[in-house]
């Protein structure tokens, strides 16, 4: 008899599964993203706040702060985050209504959006950082 009773599996099994299905990438690398954007949201905050309090300010984040390269990346990483769970995000609102719901046509989403998602984060590599 066999029995249905769930497997605990390890980490690199499920990742070995997991790893093959754009679906699932997207859908992790969603949910990663949206971590990065909800944590780095109170430091850009407070790096707004800094530019518009004053003229000083302003002129603090400009040469002090972006002048760094390590921020700079920092900003890269959060916009980042954005684009990729702006994109899926939409993937994901056309899903609900219906669209690419059958296993094929989620998976061509799920490539697409990837594609586009690397297109314009590399854009925005190339923006921020040089």
């Amino acid at each position: 008899m066999k029995s249905n009773r769930p497997v605990n599996l390890s980490m690199g099994q499920v990742l070995a599964v997991n790893l093959r299905s754009p679906v699932a990438i997207a859908s992790i690398l969603h949910r990663l993203s949206g971590v990065i954007v909800f944590l780095l949201v109170p430091v850009l905050l407070w790096i707004l706040d800094k530019s518009l309090s004053s003229p000083e300010g302003f002129t603090y984040v400009k040469e002090q702060i972006f002048g760094n390269f390590l921020v700079r990346f920092i900003v890269w990483v959060f916009v980042a985050g954005l684009i990729f769970h702006f994109i899926n995000g939409i993937k994901h609102l056309l899903a609900d209504l219906g669209f690419n719901e059958e296993l094929q046509s989620g998976r061509v989403a799920a490539t697409i959006s990837l594609v586009l998602s690397v297109v314009a984060i590399i854009a925005a590599f190339v923006w921020i950082v040089f």
